[in-house]
């Protein structure tokens, strides 16, 4: 056998497969499954239905986007529900933690549906849906500061001249040694 040459070569061997061959042969049966019509598809056809695929995609991803603050509104709770009711260090940084991604978040709108910005996708609904799950986080991280005593809600906090406001509830121990 001569270098650089394989034992297929010219050697007239039966199993060897001449691809040189361009004749197109009806007489071999087309595998289960194909089709020829989408051979003869127009690549117009192909193209608008990649477009179609591309903004069905777009669409999903641009709801997937507007639907992900929901899950920092339940991890957000459920952190301000484990730090209480109490003023300390921890229960005041999350609170403003949960104040202020939201208010980054939404300050960012434009640039989170900038990827799934196209003439066919309609980003009105995503949008709104990320501004109210937003606005929703807000919503908790001011019913935290109002719940720590921490929002000016009674007369008292801005007048200095009248009395702090008389608390409605007062709980105790829950032995009493009377």
């Amino acid at each position: 056998m001569e270098k650089g040459k394989g034992a297929i070569g010219s050697t007239g061997r039966r199993w060897a497969v001449d691809f040189s061959d361009n004749s197109t042969s009806r007489d071999i049966l087309d595998p289960p499954g194909f089709s020829r019509a989408s051979l003869d598809q127009d690549d117009s056809t192909l193209s608008r239905q990649k477009k179609d695929a591309e903004s069905n995609w777009k669409s999903q991803k641009a709801w997937e986007v507007a639907q992900a603050p929901f899950k920092n509104l339940l991890m957000m709770g459920f952190m301000m529900w484990m730090a209480g009711n109490t003023v300390h260090l921890f229960s005041i940084g999350i609170t403003f933690s949960a104040l202020w991604q939201p208010i980054s978040a939404l300050q960012s709108v434009g640039k989170m549906f900038e990827p799934y910005k196209d003439a066919k996708v309609e980003l009105l609904g995503p949008k709104l849906l990320f501004i109210a799950l937003n606005l929703g986080g807000m919503a908790l991280g001011v019913w935290k500061l109002n719940s720590l005593g921490l929002l000016p809600t009674h007369t008292s906090d801005w007048v200095s001249s009248l009395a702090p406001a008389q608390e409605v509830e007062y709980s105790g121990g829950g032995l009493n040694f009377s």
